[in-house]
């Protein structure tokens, strides 16, 4: 597959019957002859014409029936999205119709395209790199305006930019430890060591904020993950039925009713979230809601965010026990916690001010900062950024799940946490599994070099890491790639692209 750059392929680059227009590509070097075969166009040939040109034509079967009017847009080598000769047809949206003309395409001599082929032919023909090839699905499959925002500037190159950038300057200074070699005789050190070792603690730590990095990037393209945590009957599922506007889950007065997670995503503000119910928490015996709590512990390490209901209307004790469970489940290094204190229909803060206080007191006495939202809050104050992304922050916001009290807050509250993450347009998210394990393998290489040179390993050694770290780096834009790699890759992507 990914050395038959001979061949002319073709494949509708829309799904049939879904609009009002289809578009059916056709790349390789007989595409425009292939499209002469099939289309009569009035004034001249697709062979003969020039490219970033449209040409109006008919398509008509075998037996001269006309099939559709169709529009031809004709791309030249090698300023085309394959980097070859490409033809775009656009007719009706009909299945009947593309599949006619599919069949004309065939017949003339193209083949039917494998997944991601084009944009596999992209990628061999230096059209991009192998991380922009790999963006190209991620923009197709954004779901919001962040996910968008990453793909986008990957598929442009930024990724790619800095990661030759590193690359670049390793392989001067491999270069120059490697010439070290050829002189070793009259010991001439023509690599800094002291230039080496600044360079291996920048680098290092630029891979290490892409991998860092990842979490969030993961968070982005898939949905924020978002663990809806607490006891039994304190309102969960309600509250997911009210962010969600809709009877997703089951509520009810019996305790133990949701069993397993339930999984829903909402677009807030650009930001996709993925919002998980979660089993109650309490001491049971009965065996499936056990492992519905166990999952529930699952789901809360997994998630950036966790939202710890709380049912005012319980006695104290049992409040403050929730709580402090809540708290000491929540990573504070890499998570962010939100105590939601539900059921302000029934219970009256402004008469109960020493509850509220008394979980304020708790929170802050775990170390913890605390902060009291109120309804009528605006949050997205440079101010409240400040105060409320550090580690150990915890939003405390009143709520009514039953009435939606507070829940326009809990929105703003939760898309403002992203964006802040999310922080400089420029700044690169990773968010592909491959990636991260290459900048990984390439960062333990340049640390076995930094413990080398501290030890007086020899250049031959510590140049052979150097160049194992290029070679990692490498793999994420495709300057080395296997036809195992490229398959994994280009399989995942959708026919026509």
């Amino acid at each position: 597959m990914y050395i038959r750059n001979e061949d002319t392929i073709c494949a509708p680059a829309t799904v049939p019957g879904t609009g009002a227009i289809s578009v059916i590509r056709i790349s390789g070097p007989e595409a425009l002859a292939i499209a002469d075969k099939v289309i009569a166009c009035r004034n001249g040939s697709i062979t003969e014409t020039g490219g970033y040109t449209i040409k109006f034509g008919t398509i008509s079967d075998a037996d001269g029936r006309l099939i559709d009017e169709v529009l031809a847009s004709v791309f030249r080598a090698p300023r085309s999205y394959t980097g070859e000769d490409s033809v775009e047809i656009s007719c009706h949206a009909s299945s009947y119709i593309v599949s006619e003309i599919m069949s004309l395409l065939y017949a003339a001599g193209a083949r039917a395209a494998e997944p991601g082929e084009f944009t596999q032919r992209a990628y061999l023909n230096g059209k991009m790199d192998l991380a922009q090839a790999e963006a190209v699905a991620d923009v197709i499959a954004s779901q919001n305006a962040a996910a968008h925002r990453i793909a986008f500037k990957q598929m442009k190159g930024g990724f790619s930019s800095e990661l030759r950038d590193m690359r670049a300057e390793l392989l001067e200074l491999v270069s120059l430890m490697e010439l070290e070699l050829d002189f070793s005789e009259e010991e001439v050190e023509f690599a800094d060591r002291s230039r080496l070792d600044n360079l291996l603690v920048e680098i290092i730590s630029h891979v290490g904020r892409l991998i860092d990095s990842f979490r969030l990037g993961n968070a982005i393209k898939n949905g924020v993950p978002v663990a809806i945590a607490g006891a039994t009957n304190t309102g969960k599922s309600t509250l997911l039925n009210a962010l969600l506007g809709e009877d997703r889950a089951i509520v009810s007065d019996i305790h133990g009713t949701t069993r397993d997670t339930i999984e829903e995503t909402l677009n807030i503000d650009g930001i996709l979230f993925r919002f998980i119910d979660t089993a109650g928490l309490r001491e049971t015996s009965e065996v499936v809601e056990k492992i519905g709590i166990e999952r529930t512990f699952k789901k809360i390490s997994e998630a950036s965010i966790v939202l710890g209901m709380v049912d005012l209307t319980r006695d104290l004790d049992t409040t403050l026990e929730t709580v402090s469970d809540i708290l000491d489940k929540v990573n504070f290094n890499c998570q962010k916690l939100v105590i939601l204190l539900n059921k302000t229909d029934i219970f009256d803060i402004n008469k109960n001010v020493s509850t509220i206080n008394t979980i304020v007191s708790l929170i802050e006495n775990k170390g913890f900062k605390a902060r009291l939202m109120n309804e009528g809050e605006i949050y997205g104050t440079e101010s409240h950024f400040e105060e409320n992304h550090s580690n150990n922050a915890v939003n405390i916001l009143p709520i009514s799940a039953k009435t939606g009290s507070g829940i326009r807050v809990l929105r703003n509250l939760l898309a403002s946490t992203q964006r802040d993450l999310l922080g400089d347009s420029d700044t690169t998210l990773v968010t592909n599994q491959r990636h991260v394990q290459a900048l990984t393998d390439a960062r333990t290489s340049l640390l076995r070099v930094r413990e080398g040179l501290a030890s007086a390993l020899p250049t031959d050694l510590a140049a052979q890491d150097i160049r194992e770290a290029i070679y990692h780096i490498g793999a994420i834009v495709g300057e080395i790639s296997t036809d195992e790699v490229l398959g994994n890759i280009f399989r995942n992507f959708c026919i026509g692209k």
